[in-house]
């Protein structure tokens, strides 16, 4: 007991653990993903028998949902509705996170579970959000919602429709479904009961998606008897912002990382296989399409499989994701930097600055710079002493202000921040570049610096920062100004072909990640250029410091040796 209420859900009672440890074994075999809970049955099949009944109003002949459906719908509209008692009014589990891929009939289910939500609902007055990725989605969820009550002379006297509100109001409970869009401000002071909302991908990709979801999780603290459903499918371009939160979440729950009271159902292949690129065999559709041969068909699948192919590497990456949930990585893009390809592999995990410095017989840094609303970038690359195989970091900086200058990008990099990979600052000269100096002094004061350019920056926008390193002791011949455009086109090569070979790794940050899979190239005679203009308001600035550095290693630069300047400091004359 809670003060006089009483609690159902206990974190650490097994009998409601929703994790599912064995979800690989139970997607080879096609097995349900949802683990045995103890569910109250009267209010389950309840809820079934009325979602069952229910009539999908676009399709030929308007079948039951119970005539069109799949054991896999059933098992998760159980577990939504069985999960309440009845006794105290709360729900045992409060959120449900459904991955499927597109064609599986996701949206119908979603108007569907609404409607049986706001027939069985209690409260008077209650709120219920169904939340459509698009205005024009949200338009036919309307329809399919309202035409299901149409179709059904009993729900019509219970039910009145309001075409020109968008909304459904309970007679009864005067409760009423509401039909929103996340193209516009779907939510302000939430006092929803139960939430729904389809395509998640969407709505969490939007910079104020924070505030939307904390908004909508709010309204649910008061009202233990309602639930927070998303129905999504996998995103068209690598996960970010609140979305990457939200499936990061959910994988940690089914995985049994943390306890919540959250049912997360993910239609996606194992990681090994993806990675492996098994998901291009037909034989792995049917194991994450559940309604393979109701709805989403083999034939279909291949040809758009074709039709992508045909089309280029970004049609592809768009297939696997809306069709097979397949995550989106770096180098899914077309035009992208072919180094793209190699990126992840070359990761070496533990690696630091730290460790280049201590293993390495001679580093350079790469500088990138910006406006206000770019990132200003630095890349250190060191070439280890006994392999040779060089070995790269890379961090950056940018004006607070960004965030407001780039919102469409603000979430990642809110997120990069978050992962120290990035920081924020409110002024880049007295912030950012003593950063970027005292970086370099590391370097210098431990001899790994050549003789000369061991610092390769583009001459634009630079000149603080030289200020700064020639205040701290640095010479002009240990800064090398690196030509961009097409006189860039050697490193932009040679990265790749390291990269391929294992003679090329890095710390597998976030950043560089994020950067390499921005980066478009743009082939100008003989040469391949990677430009900023090529890849639009996505931004690559530590990646083309990291060709900076490149550049510069490619000269086979043997280290100086230990700076005399840090015994005796900076001869004033």
């Amino acid at each position: 007991m809670l003060g006089d209420v009483p609690v159902m859900f206990d974190l650490d009672d097994p009998a409601w653990n929703t994790a599912v440890p064995d979800w690989e074994e139970r997607i080879l075999g096609r097995r349900s993903l949802i683990p045995d809970l103890p569910l109250n049955d009267a209010v389950a099949d309840k809820a079934l028998r009325i979602f069952k009944r229910l009539r999908v109003p676009d399709l030929i002949g308007t079948p039951t949902y119970g005539e069109i459906c799949g054991d896999w719908v059933f098992d998760f509209v159980r577990a939504i509705f069985g999960a309440y008692d009845p006794e105290t009014k709360r729900r045992a589990i409060r959120e449900f996170f459904l991955l499927v891929p597109k064609k599986n009939g996701k949206s119908a289910i979603a108007a569907a579970i609404i409607v049986t939500a706001a027939i069985l609902n209690e409260r008077p007055d209650a709120e219920l959000l169904l939340i459509a990725p698009t205005q024009k989605i949200a338009n036919i969820a309307f329809k399919q919602a309202a035409g299901m009550i149409r179709l059904d002379q009993d729900l019509s006297t219970v039910f009145d429709v309001k075409d020109h509100k968008k909304e459904i109001r309970h007679l009864d409970t005067h409760a009423v479904i509401m039909i929103l869009s996340a193209d516009g401000d779907v939510v302000t002071g939430s006092k929803a009961a139960y939430v729904l909302v389809d395509e998640t991908h969407v709505l969490g990709s939007k910079h104020k998606a924070p505030d939307i979801f904390l908004e909508l999780r709010g309204g649910l603290k008061s009202r233990p008897e309602g639930f927070f459903l998303q129905i999504t499918t996998q995103s068209k371009e690598r996960p970010t912002g609140q979305f990457e939160k939200e499936l990061q979440t959910a994988r940690a729950v089914r995985d049994g990382e943390i306890r919540l009271p959250m049912l997360a159902v993910l239609y996606e292949l194992p990681r090994e296989m993806v990675e492996d690129e098994r998901w291009t065999d037909p034989d792995t559709w049917r194991l994450v399409n559940p309604n393979f041969g109701r709805s989403v068909f083999a034939e279909d699948l291949m040809a758009d499989m074709r039709k992508a192919e045909r089309e280029g590497v970004e049609s592809v990456a768009l297939f696997a994701s809306q069709h097979l949930n397949v995550e989106i990585g770096v180098g899914m893009n077309t035009g992208r930097w072919v180094g793209a390809d190699y990126w992840e592999k070359a990761a070496v995990k533990g690696l630091d600055l730290e460790t280049i410095i201590a293993t390495s017989d001679v580093c350079v840094a790469g500088v990138d710079g910006g406006g206000l609303d770019d990132l200003l970038g630095l890349f250190v690359l060191g070439r280890h002493r006994e392999t040779k195989v060089w070995q790269g970091w890379g961090r950056a900086w940018a004006d607070r202000g960004v965030l407001t200058l780039r919102k469409v990008i603000a979430p990642e990099l809110t997120a990069l921040e978050a992962e120290g990979d990035l920081v924020l600052v409110d002024n880049i000269e007295d912030e950012a570049n003593p950063e970027i100096v005292d970086i370099c002094l590391r370097i210098r004061d431990a001899g790994l610096f050549p003789e000369k350019n061991g610092i390769g920056m583009d001459p634009e926008g630079v000149g603080s920062i030289i200020d700064g390193l020639v205040e701290a002791g640095f010479s002009i011949d240990d800064i090398q100004a690196v030509s961009q455009g097409y006189r860039l086109n050697a490193a932009i090569k040679t990265a790749p072909v390291k990269l391929k070979n294992g003679r090329m790794v890095h710390c597998g940050q976030r950043i560089m990640n994020w950067c390499v899979g921005n980066a478009k190239t743009e082939a100008r005679g003989n040469a391949v250029i990677v430009t900023k203009a090529q890849s639009g308001s996505a931004k690559i600035d530590p990646l083309m410091a990291m060709f900076n550095s490149v550049q510069l290693m490619s000269w086979n630069p043997e280290a100086a040796g230990v700076s005399a300047y840090r015994d005796r400091g900076l001869l004033v004359v």
